[in-house]
């Protein structure tokens, strides 16, 4: 099976086309090579793939006929995921809402709404 099918089968990504733009910029690795859309993944291949600046390691079980669901994926492969890149994941979002807080910044259209109608019962 390709790679990109069996990523797509395994549920890595939403559509088969943006795995096939992942393994085109190098970002999917096959037993530490970078490989190409159309490289063929058998039983027993690990796959790194980086997707949402997380580095996963997949090991290949079995290959689908088809995508499968949710519940059966694990039948076909084993994550081998180090958990330090899930907390490096969790830390860069704790980062990035340190310099916006609710309430700095441009109001929403939530709090654009709330100010109007703080102002209008004070004319009252």
């Amino acid at each position: 099976m390709r790679i990109d099918k069996y990523l797509w089968c395994t549920r890595y990504f939403k559509t088969r086309s943006k795995a096939t733009d992942a393994t085109k910029k190098g970002r999917i690795r096959v037993n530490n090579d970078i490989v190409k859309p159309a490289r063929d993944v058998y039983p027993g291949d690990m796959i790194q793939l980086r997707k949402d600046q997380i580095e996963y390691v997949v090991e290949v079980i079995d290959l689908p006929a088809n995508r499968v669901g949710n519940k059966l994926v694990d039948l076909y492969r084993v994550d081998r995921t180090p958990k330090e890149n899930f907390e490096a994941k969790e830390m860069i979002k704790l980062n990035q809402d340190y310099y916006r807080r609710k309430g700095e910044g441009r109001p929403t259209k939530k709090d654009r709404r709330d100010l109007s109608n703080v102002l209008n019962q004070e004319e009252e």
